[in-house]
Order: structure tokens, then sequence, then C-alpha cells
């Protein structure tokens, strides 16, 4: 393990010096992470802790990769102020299907126990349930965060939500988990797992709690459900352009919780942007660090040629993808057809904001329809390109 694993992005370790002394002995922990397939993608915010598991497998020690396909049909309730939509079995196991070669960009999946929590919690009779509840009491789950605050709004709190956190420590009692990684949201979830290991007579599981990255709207946490995250196996086009996008004041924090830099190299770029060096120069030092990670050096370096053909020089990518279709079309339709958007509204603000242009002309009028040729280029956001064929 490296000298930096307990200084970048770790806010809190719960108990610190039991698990010091664990990783410096010849115990090998059980170190669980779960998450929840509520979209297919596994997101930079979650490379944050995968990284960190992976010192922790190359010290010998067992990464238990938790896929949370029967938490899902509930949602953890962190950091939400309303209910999230329930999935359907169909939908979580196809999220849960590419999990596997998106995890092996950073783990060794031979080396690590993938489980579903389906195994267990789909077994529990409804007197098991009981008994796990009476472990924990009212006013211990609604004094977390999350729900006082929908409380006080008057929003609805949905009993089922209540039980996420007793199923999310089950699951920690039916692993043996000897630490669970999380994010600082999941903190009254985490607790809740020594909690009914101690009272299920194991040992209490130590926490390892990270920061949370900033997704790219630059207010919130990355999430699948705000939309606003960048995936671990997203084109290097795609990559490097959406992290190009992110705000100056976020850079140096995703240097040093999504990239391999040192915090020594960290702290010049910091001192190059104290001096006045344009944070478009870093921004794109960051963006080809991440890429080159996920994708390799060459990779990396053909996305930032690209980016700046595109961005600086105003030139088309390289490649663009061609789609098959024809015909007359509304606006709004036509970038719905194209797969650019998931709904009229988001359609039609893309393009009264000036995000639409169809062969290099912007097309401002979500009432206009327009004939598609062969050739035809259309360009949605600054990232999006299609070729008509």
């Amino acid at each position: 393990m490296t000298k930096e694993f307990f200084t970048k992005g770790i806010i809190e370790i719960i108990d610190q010096e039991i698990f010091k002394k664990n990783i410096k002995s010849d115990k090998k922990l059980r170190i669980k992470y779960g998450v929840d397939p509520t979209k297919p993608d596994i997101h930079l915010g979650h490379a944050v802790q995968l990284w960190k598991l992976k010192e922790l497998q190359e010290a010998g020690h067992t990464v238990i990769f938790l896929i949370g396909d029967y938490t899902t049909k509930i949602g953890d309730p962190s950091g939400r102020n309303t209910t999230r939509p329930v999935l359907t079995d169909t939908e979580i196991k196809a999220n849960a299907k590419t999990y596997f070669q998106q995890v092996e960009k950073i783990l060794d999946i031979e080396k690590t126990e993938v489980r579903y929590n389906s195994e267990w919690l789909g077994k529990l009779s409804f007197n098991d349930i009981l008994q796990l509840a009476s472990k924990f009491t009212v006013a211990q789950i609604i004094e977390r965060d999350d729900f006082e605050k929908r409380l006080k709004a008057g929003v609805d709190i949905s009993l089922h939500e209540i039980l996420y956190p007793l199923m999310q420590a089950y699951d920690s009692v039916v692993l043996k988990a000897d630490v669970e990684f999380g994010g600082s949201d999941q903190k009254f979830n985490l607790l809740a797992g020594r909690d009914l290991q101690r009272k299920m007579g194991q040992e209490p599981q130590d926490l390892i709690i990270t920061e949370l990255l900033v997704g790219t709207d630059g207010v919130n946490k990355m999430s699948k459900s705000l939309n606003n995250y960048i995936g671990i196996t997203d084109s290097p086009n795609s990559q490097f352009g959406r992290i190009m996008s992110i705000s100056d004041a976020q850079i140096i924090k995703y240097f040093e919780l999504c990239t391999l830099e040192t915090s020594v190299q960290i702290e010049k770029y910091k001192n190059a942007l104290d001096k006045g060096e344009n944070p478009r120069n870093i921004k794109a030092r960051l963006a080809y660090e991440i890429v080159k990670l996920y994708h390799g050096k060459e990779s990396a370096t053909f996305a930032r040629e690209e980016f700046e053909k595109v961005f600086s020089k105003k030139e088309l990518p390289a490649e663009i993808p061609e789609v098959k279709i024809s015909g007359s079309y509304k606006l709004p339709l036509l970038l719905i057809e194209l797969g650019a958007v998931s709904s009229k509204s988001e359609a039609r603000r893309m393009i009264e904001q000036g995000g639409l242009k169809v062969d290099n002309t912007k097309l401002t009028d979500p009432n206009s329809e327009i004939t598609l040729y062969e050739g035809m280029i259309i360009q949605v956001g600054r990232l999006k390109y299609f070729k008509i064929r």
C-alpha cells in the first residue's frame, strides 16, 4: 500500500487504530464494497473507492464486490429528497450484467469475490425481517439527515425506504465483513452495519469513508440518478470532453480523487493555477491523465488531439457515428430519434439554448422541421455528433 492511501480521498476511518493494526498483521481482511445497479455505468465517483480497494487487494486482502440487486428494489435514500423510482427485475439484471467488464479496468476480477445480495435477502421470511427490524428503533432510523429533512419539508417517506439501512447492514453480517467502504453520504448505513454485527455476535467492521466527487454539474455529488456522471468505460473522446467541461474550481479535487498523480505533483498544478496559469491547460492535463488511466496513453493522446481539433480549430472530429434514418422530422423528435436526448422537454431546451447545429448552422426554433439527407452532420451540445447515411 502507498503512503498516500490514508491522505488522498479519505475523510474518516472507524476504527482507524484497529484498521491500521490489522493491515500490518498477517490477517487477511474481508473488505466489502457495494454498488446498486440503478444504471449500467460505473463512474469516476465509484472509482475513488475502487482504486483504494485495488491497493488492499494487491496487499493480499479479499475484496468483496457486492452487487445490490435486491436493495436496488428499494433504492438508497442517502442524499435524496424524494423516493427513488422502483426498477423492474429485468432492468436491474441488465444493469448488473455490465459491471464486471467495468470493474476489471481497476480490480483483478479473478481475485475478487463477487456477490449479489438477492442470495440472502431474497430468502428471508417475514418473521426473519421482523427479527432484524427489532434490532433497530424508529428514532434511530428517522434521525438520519435525509429523512429528517424530508419530514420537515412535508415530503413523504415510504416505509420500504426505512428498511434500506437494515438490509445493507445485514449484508455485512452475512458476508462477515471486516471492513466496508462508502462515501460520506453513506455513513449512517455503514454505522448500521457495525451496530448490527455487534448485536449479532460479530466483531464490528471498520469503516473507510471517502470524499464524494462532485459531478459535471459542479453542484451535486456524481450520481447516475442525477445524470451528472462520467463513466469509466465512456469513450476516450467523451471522457476527455466531459472532463474539460467541469468547473475550474474542481480541477485540483479531480486530480486528487480521479488520478494516480502524487500529492507533490498535484501541489505543482495548484501552484501553477495560483500563479495565473490558464485553467484550461491544467484541465487538459487532468483529462489526459484520466483517459490514460482507463484507455491507455495512445487513446488519451488521440482524445486530446481530437478535442483541440474540434473546440480550438473548429474542425469536425475524425470519427463521427453514422445513423441510418431518412425523412423529415420536427427538431425535438429528431434529437430523440438520434438518442441524443431522452425527452421532448430536454430536446426543446437544448435547441432553444443554441445546442443544435446542422451542417455547422445553429438552429434555435424547436418548432422547425428539416428533411434529412445523406452526409448531413448534426451536432448536439459540445460533444455529440451524428452523420446521416
